[in-house]
């Protein structure tokens, strides 16, 4: 064996490149991280100049980009030990000693390598900055014009160049202009300019600059520290930062701002339909709580209309099964959602111009820890929260969209320490569940928003006015007033007689196909409903032939025993199939069927067949009881099929939401008061959701639920003169949860 060596590792120059050129994104994140710098050091202003550029912000070779700040400075042991070595531990050292500034300001940075975006942005740099209560100013310029952007090139020959083969000159000089006490204006603000703080000059510019990149710079530095940070600061008992961004293009203030954001807040405070504030969502007891249009609410995990969202289940598994195993590992964080409405039929209160939703859709939900901004989220191309993609794969009517909600999610270092940026700035770091929680968490509360309170806002809004509408029968009475008013004019009364025909005629299709529509959209919920166990043992079926087929082809004897006990298997999972479909098959004879009297305990036998397997399952009783003669309806199969599997469908998933000792379903079959009470001990249904839940489109199921079920099988009923409602009165509500009393009294 040869001598054991020990090597070095030598980083190429290009390194350089990859930790500014091709790790940060673009100018405006480059310029941020640099202001983030002036943040941790505890700088009362950043002052961006954009010197000596053509029209329409052309580069010119005498160009610069100069970045001044008020901050405490660098002495020379920091210059030379930190700034110029990547992945300096500094700022994370000195966080863990202490997390905040001087001025109580979190500290921001800690990678170390925030400061090389500045090579994104040109290759000559000068840095001067003079450290508070010092008087020598320290100064580095750095010259990598020689180079190509790879650093694979010096003059334009190749040259294998490693990272210590990089010079940057460095020198002490008394103060001149740069960094002395003097006055100088920020904005129309003068002030005294105190003898400290760091400026760096950045020529030799690379890429390109117009007008609205500065203004997209702008708009990015305004939002640095959060546009909502009254909210914040209220919720953190915290004052406002003095902390103030100015950019000048040569001497001239920049105002690309004007009264945007002040347009923003008032559109935020007025024209939300939904106003979620001083949100908190609090990970060891597992529930949000949160201010709603000026009413306190609490959400908890545990919450059937939370366990019941498919968001929630992806994430957290059904009845939140994860979250018995662990706790959500993003920490506790703060929140506040703005939702509104772009209908052109909005409400007056609500109504939004083109340029009001101009506005506001150039905001998304931001996320800011500790009140300062993490990137690239809230921008408006960014869906970092993946509501698009939900909308674009599940159901765009249960998520709101990305555009009609602005909002805020406020993390800390201290409280949130899993969630972590990426070293890109694009982000946070996928680490453990703590991200993916973070994110299923505040899916959840969005979808909740959308099924729950936005809905109830549009049925109120739409349906409603449109129920009313027909409920008054106004045509019909306009068309009174109308013939009243021309009675005596023949031409006039014989075209009216004559609309009034063509109108009733087309009344009478349009309300035929609407029942035959709805009828057939009830029998294929009814069939979905119905056909799980189906599909299950189809299924073993399926796998069981497939398994004979194979050994069949392959060589070797067959054990006819064991062939036998396969072929019983099939044979009996067929007889479940057959029995299932034979049961269903009542379904599809409704418009051939003449109503008859039917026991309802007859149709009742038949669904729990249907459902016996999954009762089982689930460990759910069913107890059906009969009062006094057997209580008979007289209509079809069909419709009392329909009526109960729908029934069944919604008590059993309700059930399986909750945690239980015992899950029950109850149905009393009362033939003396000719009424069946079906009831059930899961979580109920919520007062809020109670005027709803018979309203086409209207589910309590989330993503799962159409909003059909109960509105079809109430027009079945309605149309044989029978009714269904929630118990009302005590004697009817026998279990805890939900308690429909369906009548099978004719209400003529």
């Amino acid at each position: 064996m040869s001598k054991v060596e020990s090597l070095q590792i030598r980083p190429y120059a290009r390194l350089l490149t990859m930790l500014g050129e091709q790790l940060i994104k673009n100018e405006r994140i480059a310029l941020i991280e640099l202001i983030k710098n002036s943040y941790d050091a505890d700088a009362k202003w950043v002052k961006v100049s954009f010197v000596d550029f053509g029209e329409g912000y052309k580069i010119l070779p005498e160009s610069k980009i100069i970045i001044e700040d008020s901050g405490h400075g660098m002495q020379a042991k920091v210059i030379k030990n930190h700034w110029l070595n990547p992945a300096t531990p500094e700022k994370k050292i000195r966080k863990k000693k202490k997390a905040t500034t001087q001025s109580g300001r979190v500290i921001q940075g800690e990678k170390g390598i925030g400061r090389f975006s500045v090579l994104k942005l040109g290759n000559k740099i000068s840095v001067v900055s003079r450290a508070e209560g010092k008087k020598p100013e320290h100064v580095l310029h750095y010259d990598f014009t020689a180079y190509d952007n790879e650093f694979l090139t010096e003059n334009g020959e190749s040259k294998e160049l490693f990272l210590e083969d990089l010079t940057v000159d460095y020198f002490k000089r008394i103060p001149a202009q740069d960094i002395v006490e003097k006055s100088t204006m920020l904005g129309v603000n003068k002030i005294s300019r105190e003898p400290h703080g760091t400026r760096i000059e950045i020529s030799a510019l690379k890429g390109s600059w117009s007008e609205k990149k500065v203004r997209d710079v702008y708009h990015d530095i305004s939002q640095l520290e959060s546009i909502f940070v009254e909210s914040i600061h209220k919720e953190s008992k915290k004052k406002a930062s003095d902390f103030g961004v100015y950019i000048y293009r040569d001497d001239e203030i920049q105002n690309f701002q004007g009264d945007y954001l002040e347009k923003l807040r008032n559109l935020l405070e007025n024209n939300s339909v939904i106003k979620i504030e001083e949100g908190v969502f609090d990970s060891k007891k597992g529930f949000f709580s949160f201010i709603m249009n000026g009413e306190s609410c609490s959400l908890l995990l545990d919450d059937p209309n939370v366990k019941g969202l498919k968001v929630f289940r992806d994430r957290f598994g059904v009845g939140a099964s994860v979250l018995a195993e662990r706790n959500v590992e993003c920490g506790s964080f703060r929140f506040g959602f703005y939702v509104f409405d772009f209908d052109s039929k909005a409400p007056a209160k609500f109504l939004l111009d083109r340029e009001d939703k101009k506005i506001i859709k150039g905001h998304r939900i931001y996320l800011y820890r500790d009140g300062v901004r993490v990137y690239p989220y809230g921008e408006p191309e960014d869906d970092w929260l993946r509501i698009d993609a939900y909308r674009g794969t599940v159901s765009a009517g249960h998520f709101l969209s990305n555009d009609q909600v602005v909002g805020y999610v406020n993390i800390t270092q201290e409280g949130n320490p899993r969630l972590k940026d990426k070293t890109n700035r694009e982000g946070l770091i996928e680490e453990g569940d703590a991200t993916e929680d973070f994110v299923a968490l505040l899916q959840t509360l969005l979808a909740y928003v959308r099924q729950k309170p936005y809905a109830r806002y549009r049925r109120d809004l739409i349906e409603k006015n449109v129920q009313d509408l027909l409920r008054a029968e106004q045509v019909t009475e306009e068309l009174g007033k109308l013939q009243e008013a021309i009675k005596g004019n023949k031409k006039a009364e014989e075209i009216f007689a004559k609309a009034k025909k063509y109108y009733n005629t087309e009344k009478r299709y349009l309300t035929q196909r609407a029942e035959t529509t709805e009828e057939l959209a009830g029998v294929g919920l009814s069939v979905e409903t119905a056909s799980h166990d189906i599909m299950g043992i189809m299924g073993k079926v399926l796998a069981n032939l497939d398994g004979i087929i194979h050994d069949l082809l392959a060589s070797g004897a067959i054990d006819e025993d064991e062939m036998l006990k396969e072929l019983q298997t099939i044979r009996g999972g067929m007889g479940f199939i057959e029995a299932q479909l034979k049961d269903i098959q009542l379904l599809f004879k409704s418009s051939k069927q003449r109503r008859k009297s039917i026991r309802i305990k007859s149709i009742v036998d038949k669904v729990e067949r249907i459902y016996r397997r999954l009762l089982k399952k689930e460990r759910i009783e069913l107890h059906v009881n009969t009062v006094g003669s057997p209580l008979v309806a007289k209509t079809t199969d069909a419709v009392l099929l329909q009526l109960l599997l729908n029934l069944f469908d919604n008590a059993t998933y309700w059930l399986m939401q909750v945690k239980r000792e015992v899950r029950q379903i109850e149905i009393v079959l009362d033939g003396n008061n000719g009424q069946m009470i079906f009831s059930d001990n899961g979580p109920g249904i919520d007062k809020d959701d109670e005027a709803y839940i018979f309203d086409p489109f209207y589910s309590g199921k989330g993503e799962e639920g159409r909003g059909l079920g109960l509105y079809i099988a109430r027009q079945l009923l309605e149309r044989n003169d029978y009714s269904i409602q929630l118990a009302s009165v005590k004697s009817e509500k026998i279990q805890p949860g939900a308690n429909f009393v369906v009548s099978f009294i004719s209400e003529e």
